[in-house]
């Protein structure tokens, strides 16, 4: 069959269709366009015009606009936009409906509205008509700016909180305002504030994007809903609790597009790093990894157990709650509401003939219990705890009601971890601390030192992005007497020491030396 043919009877995909057409057109086709879009005003139109015409403007050349085109025959529109810009001509290229697709978003990703004027947009607006329709679909936020102001409100909180790697956002009522507040590398960050008329509409909102109970406001309340911004579905779990003021909302935002890091990415030293690829590669025993909530704990597991992940072996997981899906790992779902908990899920996993576990959280000693049994009749078992140094989870572990004995003979290490703020490329500057606060962490005061003066990029913070501190304390035969006999964790944390152990503050100051964080961020992160 020829190619015409083909293309009459539609039986070719996309790209082979555009192929055909720039060859008879001369307009030459490109398979990725997003990173020439330099235009930055989309002069009033609608991101909705751009996608129904199949078009983008990109940049400028000499006068001339080049724009891309999912159809050459629908060239028209474009060259209208064109001379509304100024431009005496128009260049065409071919491109794919899903990459002009992504190319108009972010076209208007830069040039989207600011947050004075959905502010001023609801200042102006009275409340008491409002009419709040639920989500029958999943359509693209962006695309919905002719909603309703306070509609338009959430769905601009939720687009604003995804471009600025927000973590959760806070939604929170008092006597005359509502504050806004996002969580930014694992900072809170004021972003703006509204009337409090507008509370209630709000909170409605996003219980109908819940499907929680809008009636109810006497008792806390869970839920979950997706949206789609940018052609990235993004799930949220709502949290709302009655204040004195009003119902707070805290949305948490698991992206699940986002790529996961390998154990190499997440910042450990390179001695770290083989010593724990060695102890991950194990056949079985008892992997934790400890620090408080929002220390990065469960993507090291996730890291850890991609890194050992293949077809010959069977992984479970059961967590509360699946942040991310692993490709090739079965994992479960707490479920309080049926009754399946951690220990009732970790029982059902051992019927399934596991040669790796993951649990999310030990919690209580019949979790311990189990984990510790499966560690011991050859299961590789990884999981976590609330502790502040890799030491205090064997104290943890008896302190629940587990024997020493049996701690000593299936843990293998345990791992402490925080993260620390990066310093903003954009805004990095070299600057000399104090002399008597080098002294004071053993630094040299002839070393040169770094800061972030703050920018824009990093919202006036110095920093953009986070990575790891972290402590290894692998148990060995000295550790093992040690908490057999009931050692305290201080004392079995020096031990650790003498035998070469980093802790998490000299983790911390190899990287302020590297350059990669401040001895501010490592102080506050790892102080006691």
């Amino acid at each position: 069959m020829e190619l015409n043919s083909k293309v009459k009877t539609k039986d070719i995909n996309e790209e082979e269709k555009l192929t055909f057409y720039s060859k008879k057109s001369g307009i030459p086709f490109e398979k990725q366009i997003i990173d020439k879009v330099e235009i930055k005003d989309p002069l009033g139109f609608p991101i909705q015009y751009f996608k129904n015409m199949g078009f983008v403007p990109l940049y400028t050349q000499n006068s001339t606009l080049i724009v891309a085109i999912n159809n050459p025959l629908n060239f028209q529109a474009a060259d209208d936009f064109a001379r509304k810009m100024g431009c005496r001509s128009t260049r065409f290229i071919l491109s794919t409906i899903d990459e002009i697709h992504s190319a108009i978003n972010l076209l208007f990703d830069q040039s989207n509205e600011d947050t004075e004027k959905v502010v001023q947009d609801l200042e102006s607006y009275e409340t008491e008509a409002e009419t709040i329709a639920g989500l029958e679909e999943l359509p693209d936020l962006m695309d919905t700016t002719d909603e309703a102001p306070v509609i338009r409100l959430v769905n601009f909180i939720l687009t604003k909180a995804l471009k600025s790697r927000v973590s959760d956002i806070h939604i929170e009522p008092y006597a005359k305002d509502i504050k806004i507040r996002f969580r930014i590398d694992g900072i809170l960050h004021e972003i703006f504030s509204v009337h409090k008329r507008l509370h209630p509409h709000i909170v409605s909102r996003i219980k109908i994007m819940s499907g929680l109970d809008i009636a109810e406001k006497r008792v806390p309340q869970d839920g979950k809903f997706k949206i789609k911004v940018a052609n990235r579905t993004v799930d949220i779990r709502v949290s709302i609790i009655p204040m004195s003021y009003g119902e707070r909302i805290v949305l948490r935002i698991l992206d699940k597009s986002v790529s996961l890091l390998g154990l190499g990415e997440m910042g450990m030293s390179q001695e770290t790093l083989q010593t724990f690829e060695s102890l991950i590669s194990k056949s079985h025993g008892m992997i934790l990894v400890t620090g408080p909530t929002g220390s990065g704990k469960t993507t090291t597991l996730y890291a850890a157990i991609s890194k050992i992940n293949s077809p010959e072996k069977n992984i479970i997981t059961i967590e509360d709650p699946i942040e991310y899906e692993l490709k090739g790992v079965g994992q479960i779902q707490v479920n309080p509401k049926t009754n399946l908990t951690f220990a009732k899920g970790l029982r059902a996993i051992l019927r399934h003939d596991p040669d790796v576990i993951m649990v999310g959280e030990i919690r209580d000693i019949e979790t311990a219990e189990i984990a510790i049994q499966a560690s011991m009749t050859g299961h590789l078992v990884f999981s976590t705890l609330h502790t502040n140094d890799a030491a205090g989870a064997l104290t943890r572990l008896v302190d629940m009601g587990i024997e020493p004995f049996l701690i000593a003979s299936s843990l293998m290490a345990v791992l402490a971890q925080r993260l620390v703020r990066k310093i903003c490329p954009e805004c990095k500057r070299p600057f000399k601390p104090d002399k008597a606060i080098l002294e004071k962490h053993g630094l040299p005061s002839d070393q040169l030192f770094w800061h972030g003066t703050g920018c824009p990029s990093c919202m006036d913070s110095g920093y953009k992005g986070r990575t790891g501190v972290f402590e290894l304390l692998v148990i060995d035969n000295e550790i093992r007497k040690l908490l057999t006999r009931g050692a305290d964790s201080e004392t079995i944390k020096q031990a650790a020491i003498r035998k070469g152990m980093t802790t998490l503050f000299e983790d911390g100051l190899s990287k302020v030396k590297k350059g990669i964080t401040t001895l501010d961020e490592v102080l506050r992160v790892t102080q006691e």
